[in-house]
């Protein structure tokens, strides 16, 4: 009897842990912690043999040949190295990368140090200030660039520290990111391969009148303005600076006039005689790679030109040839795709590699006689991410992934073997040692389900038409727990619908979001449509939204409404809308053109009128206001308030920077004089989105709203 009690005990159990209802913290926190599928740590290429990892706070090294493995180092004989150098101890195996098969460079925030392990000593030790920002090191030179403030140095392994500039500040900034980090830039400082030149981006933004925000957090509250250039009105100045670090001396590349205009994906020459530059006028339509000699700074040559009727994005910078130092690749959308193409620094195109109708979204490598490249790329379908091998003086490709999904390589030196690290709808996270000739050897470690004890929502991708029957639009469908064929539910449309976003493809459960399982759990049906102007589809589908924000983006998304109206377990009358930035203020145009469709909204940090948004972005898309006053006037949703019928939530965070609490404001005052009500909630101290615990209010406020009124 007492066998047979236990028993039950155990079953019961067992059904309970298996019938798990999303709740909201496992939707916000869980979605990157513990309900997040587990990867291997730290994992990078020794040799062409060997690649490591962490594990239990020891790197780890395996053979390729048969896997065995062995410690490399582990993180006490690591701090008792370190030692000798710095009173610093770390908790946990740090970020580390092999500069060769024997010396690992490893850092703090502050501090790094270059160690050979075969003779277990320090190479160098690098100290930075604490106040140090926006740090690269440079192993050749033996230094550390960054910045304090808006000013730039640098600190050799000798101990010497150098300022290099000293006019920061009122409106002056060094060696940080400019252009509000379009076009792919991500830093402000460019160490030679030589370590013998720092190139460094100078804005001066003095001519860029203060924004206001407050923090009201202060007793008095503190006025903390920032710069924010806003469409059709003065924009910054950017100049590039190179720093000799032999002689001291400084110098800047004679860039030209406009002043405003925009300098991108820097790039040094192999042997440091020169640096391209990814040049674009303010107009965002015609862009030239230049090439400037770094000693005299002027401008050697223009490589090479692209122009557009709408624009041109340039996102990475040019690769130069291992093999020909008188070669580079490029990746350029100038044939309506992003593909490869070979040019020699005379600016003469050898060849176009790859072709078609798809996009590469990577350039992993070369063999070692750069007779194959490899890629990531959407052939398969724009849903999914391969890796493939390119012949590169035939074009040739071969696909060395084979399960559907989405792909990212890790390739080894000598481009014999690959790590694939992938993800589908049913397959939480795999790594896998493949060869580049699309065999595998091995698999290295397979996720657990994280999500295997909870009940969720069917969730299924579907394809729809545009308005013309000419494109497909790819979107997924969530239906509640314990779905009922019979009866009709409410919907929640989550939207975004921007450039450079896909919110839809066969990764792990299609990306839904947890949020939209929780929605589920409570009886909700989810459903995002990814539209014109969103990612992987092509430059025309992208830039079909040009000058016309949110207008073809509606219309696409009232298709994804008519195939849900379409379905009969879908109540029509209760469809909501939510969405945030991109997102929020998709939500305001779908509530105020369809105003007949949705009977609840939720838009946080919307954009509503689009001159008020930053002009890097916002000219890109828009023009400027006085090139394009009709589509300003057209997107403009101050112009639509008369159409709000339904229950409307604003959210903004009151220390935003990206989309400025005025575009809510203005909005709010437009339903004040129109006696339109409208709820409004704000999140003091938050910039653009709300992080940390806070983000569970947020998410409770949203779902609330949703249960009280759809």
């Amino acid at each position: 009897m007492r066998i047979f009690i236990i028993f039950l005990l155990f079953v019961s159990q067992l059904a309970y842990s298996q019938n798990k209802q999303m709740s909201l913290e496992d939707a916000v926190f869980g979605r990157y912690t513990y309900l997040m599928p587990e990867k291997v740590k730290g994992l990078s290429w020794k040799n062409a043999r060997t690649y490591t990892f962490v594990e239990n706070d020891t790197l780890w090294a395996a053979s390729v040949k048969n896997n065995d493995r062995f410690p490399v180092f582990c993180l006490k004989d690591l701090n008792t190295l370190i030692k000798k150098e710095s009173e610093f101890k770390f908790a946990s195996f740090p970020n580390y990368s092999w500069e060769n098969d024997s010396e690992l460079l490893v850092n703090n925030l502050n501090e790094y140090f270059l160690l050979n392990l075969d003779e277990k000593e320090v190479l160098f030790h690098i100290k930075l200030p604490e106040k140090a920002e926006n740090a690269v090191i440079n192993i050749a030179g033996k230094f550390v660039a960054f910045t304090i403030d808006n000013d730039l140095f640098v600190k050799f392994s000798t101990g010497k520290t150098v300022q290099i500039t000293s006019d920061g500040g009122n409106g002056i900034v060094n060696g940080k990111t400019v252009h509000r980090n379009e076009f792919g830039i991500n830093n402000g400082i460019f160490n030679s391969p030589g370590g013998n030149f720092i190139a460094f981006y100078r804005k001066d933004e003095s001519m860029v009148k203060d924004y206001p925000l407050v923090d009201f957090m202060a007793r008095g509250a503190e006025y903390t303005p920032v710069k924010y250039p806003m469409a059709g009105m003065k924009s910054h100045q950017v100049k590039l600076g190179i720093y000799n670090v032999e002689s001291g001396a400084s110098i800047f590349l004679n860039t030209g006039e406009p002043l405003d205009h925009y300098l991108t994906n820097v790039v040094w020459s192999p042997d440091e005689k020169n640096i391209y530059i990814v040049e674009l006028n303010r107009g965002q339509n015609h862009m030239k790679l230049n090439c400037y000699d770094i000693n005299s700074g002027e401008n050697v040559k223009t490589l090479f030109e692209e122009k557009s009727d709408k624009y041109v994005e340039p996102l990475l910078p040019i690769q130069f040839s291992k093999v020909n130092e008188n070669e580079f690749y490029y990746l350029s959308r100038k044939d309506g795709w992003f593909h490869i193409y070979k040019y020699n620094i005379k600016g003469e195109l050898i060849q176009q590699i790859t072709k078609g109708e798809w996009e590469v979204t990577r350039i992993m490598g070369f063999d070692s006689q750069e007779k194959f490249a490899f890629i990531e790329a959407t052939i398969e379908s724009p849903l999914e991410n391969h890796i493939y091998k390119v012949e590169i003086k035939t074009g040739k490709i071969e696909k060395i992934t084979s399960d559907p999904g989405i792909h990212n390589g890790l390739l080894g030196p000598e481009a014999v073997f690959v790590i694939d690290n992938w993800n589908s709808k049913n397959v939480p996270h795999k790594t896998d040692l493949i060869s580049t000739k699309g065999k595998l050897i091995q698999n290295l470690h397979s996720a657990k389900n994280p999500l295997q004890d909870y009940i969720l929502g069917e969730n299924s991708l579907v394809t729809i038409k545009t308005a013309n029957g000419k494109t497909d639009l790819h979107g997924r469908l969530i239906k509640p727990v314990n779905f009922d064929p019979n009866k009709k539910y409410p919907v929640i449309v989550y939207v975004y619908g921007g450039p450079h976003s896909q919110l839809v493809n066969k990764a792990w459960h299609n990306s839904a979001r947890w949020w939209q399982y929780y929605m589920a759990s409570q009886g909700y049906i989810s459903f995002t449509l990814d539209n014109r102007g969103t990612k992987n589809r092509g430059r025309d589908f992208e830039t079909d939204i040009h000058r016309r924000l949110g207008v073809l983006e509606t219309q696409d998304q009232m298709q994804g409404i008519e195939y849900l109206k379409s379905l009969p377990f879908v109540d029509a009358g209760r469809i909501g809308v939510h969405g945030w930035s991109y997102g929020g203020f998709m939500t305001l145009n779908l509530m105020l053109h369809q105003p007949e469709t949705f009977k609840v909204g939720v838009a946080g940090g919307p954009v509503v009128d689009w001159s008020l948004y930053e002009i890097m972005y916002g000219e890109r898309y828009m023009d400027t206001p006085q090139e394009n006053p009709k589509g300003y006037q057209e997107t403009n949703l101050l112009n639509y308030v008369s159409n709000l019928n339904a229950k409307l939530m604003l959210i903004h965070d009151v220390q935003d920077q990206t989309v400025v609490m005025q575009h809510s404001m203005r909005f709010l005052r437009e339903c004040v004089k129109q006696e339109k009500q409208v709820d409004f909630f704000v999140y003091p101290t938050h910039p653009h989105n709300v992080r940390g615990k806070d983000r569970v209010h947020l998410v409770e406020k949203v779902s609330r709203y949703f249960l009280d009124n759809l």
